[in-house]
């Protein structure tokens, strides 16, 4: 493949926005037919088919014996219909929580040893060389540009370190709509490339956010690919090294049969308390996770949308995504394209693979629960959304297991609720209805209920053991790694640190089920989640925020309650680490979003994580580079007019604009061009006009000309 944009730029030379088109044809999938498949990869060993025996034995083994433990605490005399659905219910999410044991244990073991070494990629051997041409994407739609800015130059200065720089190109893809933003993107891009003096950098912006991000990738591909072997995908959070970069572009270049790389991001720079709690608890029993996963999914792992390396000709062969018939939320483009991407991928022969071993990977989270709860619902549509995917012809069955996991994760809190529902109502049966001592039929003996608390008490124990289990491993693997264990405060801190996670966790998971529960009622009833900013730093939340999300919680606490009081107070005890949580879900939200908290927790060595201790130095760099780079509260007037050379490079940026028909024109342009007519300045005109108005006319070219040529 030939260079896009090698060399250095000249002093007081001009960035090229983007490089040369190199079209790829990237034709429509079909779900109602197996599509095309080349047999790319190797027939299956048999110790694969033999770990995914393991798996699910192990799973419902676990499961059948809980089963057959609740059977005995249910069945009295015979099953009422009540406890008949709550059998059903609990061998259900019995087997959930025990599947996902499985695999944790599996990489429990593999977490004591070496770790793995898939597809050749080993970080302790020495950087592969590259022969072939990459491209790193970041897509970010309406995100601090400064901090965008930051993180893309310390992934540039990282893979410069690494000495593979000219095999790699670097494109902001920007979906942002809000004018301002959009003006200081295109303002922090010219300074970035006078800072780096590099002609490898572009920026993109696209005027219609068709099929939002999964439509933003799809346009580069369609438009740039032809240059690329490869496309290492970031979000608009994330951050990677050089070194990493590197070697997963390598492992797509050294692996024929490979399509996708997927690398397992770790959370940083938390600071909130509800930020460092999903930090801690990611990086401690994430990785241990991971390689359970990755032990059992080989060649048919899957994607998480981020941090990974694809095989551009694959994705552009194979991995468009069709149009979902139907009205919304099901219906229309697929918002968590992600798992779809990876299973068209699979279905065409190719290997989608997992490198969970390989750090050096990065991502934030949401700093509250009302933020995080925000993105699930989005989650939550696209997931349940996969209900139309699920059918898909010639998909790979473990493919059809990603999506059915993912529809899990959020059917199992409604489920959850009905089961607590059901419950009190058992137990209100028992105390206003009495028991039947001689069934219909002939009997010459009664039959007198009989219950085994002790037995439902080790139900309780074990179901919590399979919950907790996991997290009590993953601080063993730690204790056995010397740099793990100091990473995590060591073993008194990181004791108390994951009793603190365990604890906190367990007040937070009712909230977390009745928003989930209500984020599904929500996508059945048919409301859209739509596209919304995410907050990345402060989550405090203002006393109306509180009420408006955590109020109604606070009220289902207070209900759930006093209904268990009021059937006995065995239940009301049974029944208290719910609504315990609930009760406190206001001030549990407002504490956990607070940043002053957060950081005392690190002052007190609680929730701490090794790359807080060993801080990496893209992280750092990138870091300081936000801290340099944070923008000015500034209207577009001002950006304009303190800046000629952006008002010269927004011209150059925009494309020509499209033909249309007679009749057809866009009303928000009509008026901003009208309104603009009547001004005597740039600032005088842009103050005339909306927001809608404003990004109609900076987005065409003739427009804004017509606007510069007026005094600034």
């Amino acid at each position: 493949m030939d260079a896009v944009a090698t060399q250095p730029l000249g002093e007081g030379q001009v960035p090229r926005f983007l490089p040369p088109d190199a079209l790829l044809d990237m034709p429509a999938q079909s779900l109602g037919h197996p599509g095309h498949k080349s047999p790319r990869i190797e027939a299956k060993p048999r110790a694969l088919l033999l770990r995914r025996v393991f798996i699910f034995l192990a799973t419902i083994a676990m499961t059948g014996f809980a089963a057959d433990q609740m059977y005995e605490v249910l069945s009295v005399s015979t099953l009422t219909i009540l406890e008949t659905l709550v059998l059903v219910l609990f061998v259900a999410l019995f087997a959930w929580i025990a599947f996902s044991f499985a695999s944790c244990f599996v990489g429990f073991l593999l977490s004591l040893g070496r770790g793995d070494r898939a597809l050749g990629i080993d970080p302790a051997q020495p950087l592969p060389a590259l022969t072939k041409r990459h491209a790193l994407l970041m897509p970010t739609y309406n995100e601090s540009p400064g901090r965008i800015m930051a993180r893309l130059q310390a992934i540039y200065e990282s893979v410069a370190e690494s000495g593979r720089l000219a095999q790699f190109d670097f494109f902001i893809l920007s979906d942002t709509t809000d004018p301002t933003i959009w003006l200081q993107e295109e303002a922090q891009y010219l300074a970035l490339v006078a800072r780096t003096q590099s002609g490898q950098i572009f920026y993109r912006h696209r005027l219609k956010n068709f099929a939002r991000k999964s439509g933003n990738i799809s346009e580069w591909v369609v438009r740039f690919g032809g240059h690329y072997e490869s496309m290492v995908i970031l979000d608009a959070d994330s951050l990677m090294t050089g070194d990493t970069i590197v070697r997963i572009a390598a492992g797509i270049e050294q692996n024929a049969h490979v399509g996708l790389i997927q690398t397992l991001p770790m959370i940083v720079n938390a600071q909130s308390v509800f930020a460092r709690l999903q930090q801690f608890a990611g990086r401690l029993y994430g990785p241990m996770l991971a390689r359970g996963i990755a032990w059992w999914y080989g060649t048919e792992s899957n994607y998480w949308g981020h941090n990974a390396a694809i095989r551009v000709k694959a994705f552009a062969d194979h991995a468009a995504l069709p149009l979902l018939s139907g009205r919304k939320p099901f219906g229309g483009h697929i918002l968590s394209h992600d798992f779809v991407e990876a299973a068209l991928m699979r279905r065409a022969g190719w290997a989608i693979v997992m490198a969970p071993g390989l750090r050096g990977s990065y991502e934030e989270v949401p700093p509250s629960i009302a933020e995080y709860a925000a993105r699930d619902r989005r989650w939550c549509q696209g997931n349940l959304q996969h209900l139309m995917v699920l059918p898909g012809r010639g998909l790979h069955w473990v493919s059809r297991l990603h999506f059915m996991t993912g529809i899990g994760a959020y059917l199992t809190a409604p489920m959850w609720l009905v089961f607590l529902l059901i419950g009190i109502l058992i137990s209100l049966q028992a105390h206003f209805i009495r028991p039947e001592y001689f069934p219909k039929g002939f009997s010459l003996f009664p039959q007198w209920p009989e219950e085994d608390p002790i037995r439902a008490a080790w139900v309780f124990a074990g179901t919590m053991g399979i919950l907790i289990a996991p997290k009590l491993l993953g601080f063993i693997v730690a204790l056995v790694h010397g740099s793990e264990r100091r990473g995590f405060g060591g073993v008194f801190f990181g004791f108390i640190s994951v009793l603190f996670e365990i604890v906190l966790s367990g007040l937070i998971a009712p909230m977390m089920m009745l928003l989930q529960s209500q984020a599904v009622a929500d996508v059945l009833l048919g409301r859209d989640a739509g596209w919304q900013v995410q907050r990345r730093d402060d989550g405090s939340l203002t006393r109306s925020e509180l009420l408006k999300h955590f109020g109604k919680l606070t009220v289902v606490g207070i209900l759930l309650g006093g209904a268990a009081y009021a059937v006995s107070l065995s239940l009301f005890l049974w029944m208290a680490p719910v609504t315990i949580g609930l009760l406190l879900a206001m001030p549990l939200a407002a504490w956990t979003a607070r940043l002053p908290a957060g950081r005392a927790l690190r002052r007190m060595h609680l929730l701490l994580v090794p790359e807080e201790r060993h801080v990496p130095e893209v992280l750092t760099r990138a870091n300081a580079l936000a801290v340099e780079l944070v923008e000015d509260a500034v209207t577009v007037d001002e950006l304009l007019r303190r800046d000629a050379n952006l008002r010269q490079a927004h011209a150059e940026m925009l494309p020509p604009r499209e033909e249309r028909r007679r009749g057809d024109v866009d009303p928000h342009l009509a008026v901003a061009r009208a309104k603009a007519a009547e001004a005597d300045t740039v600032g005088e005109a842009l103050g005339f006009m909306s927001a809608a108005e404003l990004r109609a006319l900076l987005s065409d070219a003739e427009a804004y000309r017509q606007l510069l040529a007026k005094a600034v």
